[in-house]
This record gives C-alpha cells, structure tokens and sequence, in this order.
C-alpha cells in the first residue's frame, strides 16, 4: 500500500481488526520512510446490480431508496433504525447472494414487503399501498383480509 504522505510503497502492518458490521477489515499501516501511520479499509468488491424499472429503463441499485422507503412505511410506528437497517441488509445481501446483474424493481418491492410484513404489519401495509398502488378503500380491506388469514 502505498503511503498518502510521500508515496513511498513500501508500507508495513501495525494492526488489523474487524469493522462493526464484519464487512470489512481496519488496518493501520506505518511508512517504512516517514513513518507516518494512517489507516485502510479492505472489503468485499460488490457486482454492480442495475434495477429495472416498470417503464424498462436501467438505474444503478441504491439501498438508500430502500432505507427511504421503508422509514416513510414506518413514521410514527415503533420500528427503530437498527431495524430498518437490518431489514434493508438482508434485502440486499438476497439480491447479491442471486449473482445476477440486473433484477426488476417488481421483485425488490416484492422482498421489501416481505419483509416489513414481518417487522410491522401497518408498516407492510402502508408500503404495500404504494407499492401496488391501491385504488380505494375497498383495496385496503382486501390486502389486510389478506394479511389477517394469513396468521390464522
């Protein structure tokens, strides 16, 4: 690695640890010539997953519409960011584990209310009213008949 200070190449190793999420590997390094220390971050290279839209175009994948979407599913519920994090975690290490380049925004809403439908049943809701852009009343009824005869 080579040092930010004068570019020497020659860096070596003090100490590595683990980041928080377990994502990625902290390391302090020291210049072998101006012995400056600074720190890298070694991770995972993650495939570049483009979304296709309901109109067919393409866009770049950004977890950060997934975290937007569902903290507006949850205002004013009893769902904490953590969770919201986590959920949106395990959406996205599904969609990396699939190994594919391109997936339909149909099936990334589809996993989002999935899983909101486990963490909180008016967050799913509120989601899915969006999502599949319902109507009326009577389509709100439906999807929690829907949601209650499922827990039975």
């Amino acid at each position: 690695m080579k040092c930010p200070y004068c570019d020497n190449p020659d860096t070596k190793v003090i100490d590595s640890r683990h980041t928080e999420e377990g994502s990625a590997i902290r390391r302090r390094r020291e210049c072998d010539k101006c012995s400056k220390r600074f720190t890298t971050y070694e991770k995972v290279e993650e495939m570049m997953l483009m979304v296709i839209k309901k109109d067919g175009s393409r866009e770049a994948f950004d977890r950060n519409k997934i975290i937007n979407g569902i903290i507006k599913a949850c205002e004013k519920r009893p769902v904490s960011m953590s969770d919201i994090q986590q959920v949106t975690n395990e959406i996205e290490r599904g969609l990396n584990n699939m190994m594919e380049k391109e997936v339909e925004s149909a099936f990334i809403g589809e996993l989002i209310m999935e899983q909101l439908k486990k963490l909180d049943e008016v967050a799913y809701v509120r989601f899915a009213s969006v999502y599949r852009q319902f109507t009326d009343a009577s389509t709100f009824v439906a999807e929690i008949e829907k949601l209650l005869s499922n827990k039975k």
